[in-house]
């Protein structure tokens, strides 16, 4: 079963696009997002998904009745940390942020988190996947990723989404002058 997974959208809406012409373009059955939406602003934008999406709120959601109401058609959101079955029996637990879990993850196959911006794919000794797919948004990093996970063979992928201008330089202006 082929799943996408994101987090940290931060309404930036060419990214939430680009995620979900990702998703659909690789045919994933079940998308997971790991909170942060941050406004209703992208449920139109997620309506365009081919799959039904599973996700939990971040520690920014700006509307959380807003988007519970918008997002019911395209799947289910909750608060973290919460956990479901795939459809081929993968237990996936999912938070936004990892503390959550309070180290409570037995039994799980897979735990997707996000918060941090930073994606990484790790194995721990029980042989269990941890997935950050990194920021959508890539407001902090300027480096926008998603993930691509195939629990048949429980191997993910970290997929950039678009190179982003670095900033330039914030220029100040330490002027001594007094009135």
């Amino acid at each position: 079963m082929l799943l996408g997974i994101f987090a940290d959208i931060h309404d930036h809406l060419d990214h939430a696009r680009a995620a979900v012409a990702e998703f659909n373009r690789r045919e994933c059955e079940l998308v997971v997002f790991s909170g942060d939406f941050v406004s209703t602003f992208v449920i139109p934008v997620l309506r365009e998904l081919n799959c039904k999406l599973i996700g939990c709120f971040g520690d920014n959601e700006g509307n959380k009745p807003g988007l519970l109401g918008g997002l019911r058609i395209i799947g289910t959101v909750g608060e973290p940390p919460l956990g479901f079955r795939a459809a081929d029996g993968t237990k996936i637990l999912v938070t936004h942020q990892f503390e959550l879990f309070r180290g409570d993850y037995d039994g799980a196959d897979v735990v997707v988190y996000g918060h941090t911006h930073k994606p990484s794919v790790e194995t721990d000794a029980a042989g269990r996947l941890f997935i950050n797919p990194g920021e959508t948004s890539g407001w902090t990093y300027r480096r926008p990723t998603i993930a691509v996970l195939d629990t048949t063979t429980r191997t993910a992928e970290i997929i950039p989404l678009a190179e982003m201008t670095p900033l330039p330089p914030r220029k100040i202006n330490r002027s001594t002058k007094t009135r």
